[in-house]
């Protein structure tokens, strides 16, 4: 099963769910919006503290757990990429 579709797939849910917490930043305030925008690693601040969504459980799991994947399949994807390329078969 080829692994950067589901690594493709596993962030796309990842944007999703950012996008929920992004537009919500924003709805609280502009500056808290651009705070979660461009501050790295604020939006896990402001996922747990001020985060407020009847599913909240669902969201953060999707974006925690889905970010997770993506970059596990991607890893994993681009490095089988990488042994064909240069002419040595896969390992199993």
């Amino acid at each position: 099963m080829p692994l950067l579709p589901l690594a493709a797939l596993f962030g796309l849910v990842t944007f999703v769910c950012a996008a929920f917490l992004l537009v919500h930043a924003f709805r609280r305030s502009v500056g808290t919006g651009m705070m979660v925008l461009l501050i790295p690693f604020y939006i896990l601040f402001y996922a747990f503290s001020q985060f407020e969504h009847p599913r909240k459980n669902l969201i953060l799991a999707g974006f925690f757990g889905c970010s997770l994947l993506a970059a596990v399949f991607l890893g994993i994807g681009a490095h089988g990429l990488s042994m064909l390329t240069f002419g040595m078969p896969p390992e199993y």
